[in-house]
């Protein structure tokens, strides 16, 4: 005669049984700034393209009546509308270190995929720009 050897397992009602793992999608967000190391582009706003994937993870779903249980999408444009005036950038590659030194202060972000596109620098291109991703150390790359 065979044993059964299923065991009686309890939940801890504390703890979720699932994980959540969420994504934000920015497409096509410009912006007029200055931004640049030459003279010129210090002198005169141009326009410029930011896209973001921002993955983040959560243990609960998400309520309908709390906007603190997501990552918020106006949240983050907001947030680069003020870096962008705060400070003046140089580089691409500065602007985007200042984006993901912001959005990593929220805990739940995990990978951030930023690209930043200049739009009228070059004639010859309808744009020219940066793709970083960056991700908390706990991750792999």
């Amino acid at each position: 005669m065979k044993r059964n050897n299923l065991k009686v397992v309890k939940i801890d009602k504390n703890k979720s049984l699932f994980n959540y793992e969420k994504k934000i999608l920015i497409n096509e967000l410009i912006l007029d700034l200055k931004l640049g190391y030459y003279d010129f582009e210090k002198e005169k706003a141009q326009k410029v393209k930011f896209g973001l994937e921002i993955d983040y993870q959560d243990k609960k779903p998400s309520n309908d009546k709390d906007l603190r249980s997501i990552v918020n999408y106006a949240t983050i444009v907001k947030l680069i509308k003020k870096l962008i005036k705060k400070k003046h950038y140089n580089f691409l590659e500065t602007l985007a270190e200042a984006v993901f030194n912001e959005l990593f202060k929220d805990k739940r972000i995990g990978k951030i995929m930023l690209k930043i596109e200049k739009m009228e620098i070059l004639k010859e291109c309808s744009s020219v720009g940066i793709q970083i991703t960056k991700k908390r150390s706990h991750d792999k790359f």
